[in-house]
Order: C-alpha cells, then structure tokens, then sequence
C-alpha cells in the first residue's frame, strides 16, 4: 500500500466534513492535533486545496476565538459560475489556478474541449513569454477576466 501524504488525508479529511455540511468551522489547532502535524500544514492545505477556483470560499478569525470557515460555494447556472468567477478573479494569476478555472468551466458544461484548450493555450508561460512574473500573472488575469465576459455576455441572450 503505497503512504499516504499527511496534506491529501487532510484535505479528505476537510471535504468529508463538507459533504455532510456545505460549510465548516474549524480550529487549525485542533486539526493540527488530530493528525499530529503543525498547525502551518493545515493553513497550506487550505490555501492550496480550499480556493475559490475549486469552488471553496475560506474566512477567518483570529485571536483565541479564531476559526477557519470554509464553505462550499453552489452555483444555481451557468452565468452564476462566470459572475462569481469574474468577482473572486485577482489581479494577478498563475498558470495553475487559471488551468483550475477553466477546468471548472469546462466540468460545469459551460465551455467545450475544443475552447478550453484554446484558452489554457492562451494562457500559458509559453505563450505569454513575458520574463516577469508579476507581470505575467497579470497579463494572464486581463485575458482571463476577457474571456470570462465574452462567456458571460453569450450566456444571456
């Protein structure tokens, strides 16, 4: 039987707690407890696994009272889906989480293969060939973001 890695058990862990509540409270420290580890692998596992782009919306609180709230977001239609990702859209993004949004268009029906490969192809660091990354990630974002509209704007007609 091949070992498991401690963030893919946690990540399981967190999504069966999801699916039987579509949102969570959690303590990290709790957590961290429970499966022996520092509390910074379950901020890790959060922030990579719980993003907007996989359909996760994450709050927090901190201090002694403090939580992580992760909520499984739904989506009624498809225009809901581009509005909310056009909202949750940062300044910059990397290759990844826009591979992770299109991927989500393409799962929900909303794009077919065809354009979603256009559009990872668009968006990729060969493509784009700028040497900063900064202002990759936000070349990358500005393209997105008009993509996201023109899907937008088909949907209601």
């Amino acid at each position: 039987m091949a070992s498991q890695n401690v963030t893919d058990i946690i990540e399981r862990y967190l999504k069966a707690l999801l699916d039987a509540e579509e949102e969570v409270e959690i303590r990290r420290a709790q957590v961290a407890q429970r499966f022996d580890c520092v509390p910074s692998q379950i901020n890790y596992v959060i922030k990579t696994r719980f993003t907007p782009e996989r359909g996760y919306v994450v709050e927090s609180k901190r201090g002694g009272g403090g939580y992580i709230r992760i909520v499984k977001v739904k989506m009624r239609t498809d225009c809901d889906l581009v509005t909310w990702m056009i909202e949750q859209l940062p300044s910059q993004i990397g290759v990844q989480d826009a591979r992770l949004m299109i991927q989500k268009l393409y799962d929900e029906g909303i794009v077919e293969q065809q354009a979603g490969n256009m559009m990872l192809n668009v968006l990729s660091h060969q493509t784009l060939n700028v040497a900063d990354a900064d202002t990759e990630g936000r070349l990358r974002a500005r393209l997105l973001l008009s993509f996201l509209r023109s899907l937008q704007y088909e949907r209601t007609h």
